[in-house]
């Protein structure tokens, strides 16, 4: 007899998939899996996850993997696209002057 294990992810309105209950996000347990991390060292290292919840995940990756690296695949240029937005609003050259510019003046 095989029982149905339900996935435990949910997409929060930006689209972005996590572990349900936690902030965990599908990319950061795939990539740590990927890296050679087992069940419980990523329940180790974030400490909101369950052990059965994790196995569940990877179980789903495995079985899903094309599909999941596309999805992983649209979050990569998602954020090359929002870095680069990000860089064109705010110039990051110079930044450390224009801080301790800003300290110094503030000291005074």
């Amino acid at each position: 007899m095989s029982a149905v294990c339900e996935i435990p992810i949910e997409t929060d309105l930006d689209g972005v998939i996590r572990v349900a209950g936690t902030r965990v996000t599908l990319d950061t347990l795939v990539e740590a899996f990927n890296e050679g991390a087992t069940a419980e060292e990523i329940t180790q290292q974030y400490p909101s996850l369950e052990l059965g919840d994790v196995y569940a995940v990877i179980g789903y990756y495995l079985h899903n993997r094309d599909e999941v690296e596309q999805y992983l695949e649209r979050r990569r240029e998602q954020a090359v696209r929002v870095r680069s937005e990000n860089e064109a609003r705010f110039d990051p050259e110079g930044i450390r002057d224009r801080l301790l510019a800003r300290r110094n003046t503030s000291m005074t």
